[in-house]
């Protein structure tokens, strides 16, 4: 498979890593964008994570609780500009409220909810095309979460592009903090036990590759390589770090460090009950516009018609 400059572009984007070694990467991995990075992470170790969280895509998290029912929305745009238009954000705000309140099914049952704004209705959907034509930008009602009946809420949205919502038994500045946490530190699941088994599996492929790199480039330089049940226990105890670093319940707490979250909730006579993160853009690929390009195929066309 050809190796195009977009690809190289994507991948560094995504790693940090040299240009040269994203391609040689995309090579072996013939294109496949995925395997290409862990690649990388085996041969640059945790240089190759550093943008792993960037974003590419635009828009903007809101939160709406109203007792023991919230919701969490995301809504997205084609930049930032519209990110910080107050009807934009307006709708966010309204998809919050209409998730947590009307209960609908999924994305396409919320676009359908009575709603009016900026002289456009009578539904969601028919204020976002109005939108879209006032505004002259696409905007997309992305995904929601709604909780309800299962315990208290608490939210926090950091700026406009991350925003977390907790459901817990206790207290609330407690389970405040953890948002705020969440937010600051990604956890993808509640416990050790939850994280999905195909993350563990490839961070254990991934400690398994970087112990193969090791033993070959002991054997080149003439050394002897560590012994087979020492390498076991350098993968199970990048496994390990992995599950400590990805759990919540198991992360140092992010206003004090030298004790865990769980350890603080414990302290604090607090449990939390589940959790959900969304990040703006996560998961979508953003086009890639070459701008130089595309202002030199203007100039090209206009001289063409001259």
């Amino acid at each position: 498979m050809a190796i195009t400059a977009s690809m190289v572009a994507q991948l560094r984007a995504k790693t940090d890593a040299p240009m040269m070694e994203c391609k040689k990467a995309l090579t072996e991995a013939d294109g496949d964008i995925a395997k290409a990075e862990e690649i990388l992470r085996v041969k640059l170790g945790t240089k190759a994570g550093k943008a792993a969280s960037r974003v590419t895509a635009e828009g903007v998290v809101a939160a709406f609780i109203s007792g023991e029912t919230g919701a969490l929305v995301e809504v997205n745009c084609e930049t930032d500009f519209v990110t910080k238009n107050d009807s934009f954000i307006a709708l966010a705000q309204a998809a919050a409220r209409l998730a947590a309140e009307k209960a609908p099914a999924d994305a396409a049952a919320l676009a359908t909810l009575p709603y009016q704004q900026d002289g456009f209705g009578p539904t969601l959907e028919d204020v976002r095309k109005g939108l879209i034509g006032k505004i002259g930008e696409n905007m997309s009602l992305r995904r929601f979460v709604r909780k309800a009946g299962g315990g208290k809420l608490a939210s926090y949205v950091h700026g406009t592009r991350i925003g977390v919502l907790v459901q817990y038994e206790g207290d609330a500045t407690a389970a405040k903090d953890v948002a705020m946490h969440v937010a600051a530190m990604k956890p993808v699941a509640l416990a050790s036990n939850d994280v999905p088994a195909e993350l563990v599996e490839r961070e254990r492929a991934v400690a398994a590759a970087k112990a193969e790199e090791d033993r070959k480039a002991a054997e080149a330089a003439g050394k002897k390589p560590q012994p087979v049940d020492i390498v076991a226990k350098r993968i199970e105890g990048s496994v390990q770090k992995f599950l400590k670093e990805a759990a919540l319940l198991g992360q140092p707490f992010v206003k004090n460090d030298k004790q865990t979250v769980e350890q603080m909730l414990k302290e604090k006579n607090t449990t939390i009950k589940g959790f959900t993160l969304y990040v703006v853009g996560e998961g979508i690929e953003k086009r890639q516009d070459d701008f130089a390009a595309e202002v030199a195929a203007q100039v090209a066309a206009a001289q063409s018609k001259a």
